[in-house]
């Protein structure tokens, strides 16, 4: 009995074996045929090295009482030290509970606006027409946040902003408002600005995920007598879906990016308790005051909360068997 029982166990491993070198010899073939593709790769293999794992070492200045004027090896370790004020540092929650919000806000709006558009550039028949409309919608892409800034601040002046100015002709408010001084607002303003800004380049990805749907679904709905509406509901919205959810998981990673230069040159000290956010904290409280200990430790603070926002939302999608990205 047990001299049968080795020999199955010797057949078992010989089969895994057989299949395991020609598993190998697969790889090997595909290698040698895809040899363009691996030799292209290796550039990017290199940069990916170099800029984004190599700095990872910089980490470790979250853990000391950095000084630029010592070496790497000869600054003094604080441990947790630097963590520890992070968290109890109550300017740092007033900029997280910003950051949310903002990021939140502009996740909405621009999910909503860009897939908004993108159905309606689809239903343009008149191609002339279509790419005017998504020329005019690219453009304010293209503006610095500098120029992006001063159009909105200039659009939202009490004196000659053509916010007030339309109000007040509509009877909708009777004096200017001081937009930028609510600081209450900012965000539904920050939101706003963002979706003027990239709207049109967000729809991108969208029309390109629309032109990829069979045209013959949307012969059969014109046969059995389907409206616009309705083909948007049942063939459009339905074929979109896994782009939508590959993207919202991609930008929930980016939860806590909410941006830089919109919330820094529209920020004033009227609105400063709502416009401050992470990085501008990171600027103000880490950089400009030379304690780069504590600019690191937010920095590794934003990293982590990504990590679980990913793979978290990449793990819902995985448990209701919806796209995911691994």
């Amino acid at each position: 009995m047990q001299a049968e029982t080795k020999v199955a166990d010797e057949l078992i491993q010989t089969s895994v074996s057989i299949q395991s070198n020609k598993k190998k010899g697969l790889f090997l073939k595909k290698l040698k045929t895809q040899k363009a593709l691996m030799a292209m790769s290796i550039p990017f293999l290199i940069w990916l090295f170099v800029f984004k794992y190599v700095p990872l070492w910089g980490w470790s200045i979250a853990f000391q009482d950095y000084k630029p004027a010592l070496g790497m090896f000869d600054q003094t370790w604080s441990g947790l030290k630097h963590f520890k004020f992070l968290f109890d540092d109550a300017n740092f929650y007033r900029v997280l509970r910003n950051t949310l919000g903002m990021s939140v806000i502009n996740l909405v709006l621009g999910f909503v606006t860009a897939i908004g558009l993108a159905l309606l550039l689809n239903e343009i028949r008149h191609s002339k027409f279509k790419k005017i409309v998504q020329t005019i919608s690219y453009m304010p892409h293209f503006l610095s946040w500098v120029v992006a800034a001063s159009i909105i601040s200039y659009s939202l002046s009490t004196d000659t902003g053509i916010v007030n100015i339309v109000l007040m002709k509509l009877g909708i408010i009777h004096q200017p408002i001081l937009w930028l001084g609510k600081e209450t607002w900012f965000w539904g303003i920050n939101g706003v600005s963002d979706v003027w800004k990239n709207v049109g380049w967000n729809t991108i990805i969208y029309l390109a995920a629309i032109t990829m749907i069979d045209p013959e679904q949307y012969e059969a709905a014109d046969i059995d007598g389907a409206t616009r509406l309705q083909r948007i509901r049942y063939i459009t919205l339905p074929s979109l879906k896994p782009t939508i959810i590959i993207l919202l998981i991609m930008n929930l990673g980016y939860i806590l990016e909410s941006g830089f230069e919109a919330q820094y040159l529209l920020g004033n000290p009227m609105n400063l308790d709502y416009s401050e956010n992470l990085d501008i904290y990171v600027l103000k409280y880490g950089i400009s005051m030379g304690n780069f200990s504590l600019a690191t430790a937010a920095g590794i603070f934003k990293t982590v909360v990504s990590f679980i926002f990913l793979f978290t939302a990449n793990h819902i999608a995985k448990k209701f068997d919806q796209p995911r990205l691994f």
